[in-house]
């Protein structure tokens, strides 16, 4: 077992709060909590939330689980929280507009498959997952006031997000505010020890949680702050389900090799941080590697894709994809894979609706968009008429979006 400062260190990599003084402070804290809980003969009490905004988690969210997984290695106490009645209001952290609410019903589908998605990362054996409407759904308004009484509007208002709203006239909906309350209260319900978030939940953790457990009698927990974000398929901004430009960690093995294969080169040194978890020396190695020539950046990324599809899939779907990605892009054919799934069509169908149905798209809109920039296609030319229909003497067609997308569209009689 490692020593506390040799835990400390190994829990503090790879955070940064925006000043010194802050980890300082957290460094300090987690030292002092680890020698208690040591004295206690407990482990530590460590929880991250995730809110089933969407049905997928994506590779940004790994970050944070790959932190929650070393506090399982060292042999603490790690909660995986489903974030079910936050989920419901949406954190505005980082939103320069209200997010759109969900119903309980649609928060409740989209959790469905959070755990199996998280045990790609964390140890199944060791985690306990828990969802915040255990505890949320149960206060009552009174319950609301007084949880409330301990903040000012102003602490929330100073939010980079919230003042840039108000200094240009934009709405701040009240309900925007409960969240960092909600988030709160779930550090107090678990009587966290640490919570682990990224650099958006600074509020939510260091001011929210730490002064509702304070008020409530409780140790404050440490906040353990991821300080590096991975960036989207577009290389620029964070990964995110909203933006669209995430990687699904449900995404089927050849979408994402091609997802991998689609970032720009100057994402390499960070994937492989972030992801693959290169220690300073390998990284080192690679940067050199690529500045001299001597390491291709296509080369790389491919290796990259097929190791992340590995850990996500297997060492067999990986070698699939990596087939499939040859097939299209390298062996200058018309850009259509040989191998993909059939689907029997008995009757005149609109390609939308093919499309929803094969959930090829997440919404009619995006499909919509897509036909715009001729990102559909039927036999390789565009489809741009949301009207437009598929018959059974028209077939066999392949139908494609973007350019990973491919179903062979048969006769169903």
């Amino acid at each position: 077992m490692p020593t506390i400062d040799e835990q400390v260190e190994i829990l503090m990599s790879g955070t940064a709060y925006g000043d010194p003084k802050t980890k300082e402070n957290m460094t300090r804290e987690l030292r002092e909590r680890l020698m208690l809980a040591e004295k206690e003969g407990r482990p530590l009490r460590v929880y991250c939330g995730y809110d089933p905004r969407t049905a997928d988690l994506h590779l940004g969210h790994t970050i944070t689980m790959r932190k929650l997984r070393q506090f399982q290695e060292l042999g603490h106490d790690v909660t995986f929280l489903i974030g079910t009645f936050t989920s419901l209001i949406g954190d505005p952290s980082d939103k320069e507009q209200a997010r759109d609410q969900l119903t309980a019903e649609q928060v409740d589908e989209n959790a469905r498959t959070y755990a199996e998605q998280a045990f790609k990362i964390l140890d199944r054996d060791l985690t306990r997952v828990r969802r915040n409407d255990e505890w949320l759904s149960t206060l009552d308004f009174a319950d609301i006031i007084r949880l409330a009484s301990n903040f000012t509007v102003q602490q929330f208002l100073v939010r980079e997000n919230f003042s840039k709203r108000l200094d240009e006239g934009e709405p701040i909906y009240l309900h925007e505010l409960f969240y960092g309350l909600m988030q709160g209260y779930d550090a107090v319900a678990q009587e966290a020890d640490v919570q682990v978030g990224g650099q958006d939940q600074l509020f939510n953790i260091l001011i929210a949680g730490r002064k509702l457990q304070e008020a409530l009698g409780q140790r404050p927990q440490i906040a353990i702050i991821m300080g590096e974000s991975l960036p989207g398929t577009d290389g620029e901004i964070k990964m995110s389900k909203s933006l669209g430009n995430h990687i699904p960690l449900l995404a089927e093995p050849w979408d994402m090799f091609g997802k991998v294969m689609s970032l720009p080169d100057k994402t390499l040194l960070i994937y492989h941080k972030l992801i693959l978890g290169w220690s300073p020396q390998q990284l080192k190695e690679l940067e050199e590697g690529l500045a001299s020539g001597k390491l291709h950046p296509n080369e790389e990324k491919m290796r990259l894709a097929r190791e992340i599809v590995t850990i996500f899939h297997d060492a067999d779907a990986a070698e699939a994809a990596q087939k499939r990605w040859d097939e299209v892009y390298r062996s200058g054919g018309d850009g259509v894979p040989e191998d993909m799934p059939e689907e029997p069509i008995g009757a005149d169908e609109r390609i939308l609706d093919i499309l929803r149905r094969l959930d090829m798209v997440e919404s009619s809109s995006e499909a919509k968009r897509l036909m715009k920039q001729n990102g559909i296609r039927l036999n390789q030319k565009p489809v741009t008429d949301a009207q437009a229909t598929v018959s059974p003497d028209m077939l066999p067609a392949v139908l494609q979006v973007g350019r990973r997308k491919f179903v062979r569209l048969v006769d169903g009689d």
